[in-house]
């Protein structure tokens, strides 16, 4: 098993590397945010923080709906934050607004869960 990171591991999402970052077997979070949204800069420090501790477990993916507007339409994102979770390419959770870590940690321990 691989040592957990010692420094928060992102990735940003483009239109371009979208498919190579979803297909994978791993809980994928998709974090669409924007700079000028006050409540994404709350929420970035939390799946900061799951991204240290679940390491390489899950991939923590953040999408610029500013910058990344047809995916953002694709999605049909009305309101940021929005984070959706995803497994084998399928949207299985979609959380608008900031929510409690406790929340994505119940929601990724029980995806983790499901693989053992």
């Amino acid at each position: 098993m691989a040592d957990k990171p010692t420094k928060p591991t992102t990735v940003a999402v483009t239109l371009e590397n979208f498919n190579s970052i979803v297909d994978t077997d791993k809980p994928v979070i998709l974090d669409f945010w924007a700079e000028w949204c006050a409540p994404c800069r709350m929420l970035g420090p939390i799946l900061e923080k799951l991204s240290l501790k679940y390491g390489d477990k899950i991939v923590v993916g953040k999408v610029n709906v500013d910058e990344q507007q047809e995916l953002g339409q694709h999605f049909q994102i009305r309101s940021i934050p929005n984070v959706m979770i995803a497994k084998d390419k399928q949207i299985l959770h979609n959380l608008v607004g900031v929510r409690a870590e406790r929340e994505y940690i119940g929601i990724i321990d029980s995806m983790l869960k499901e693989d053992e």
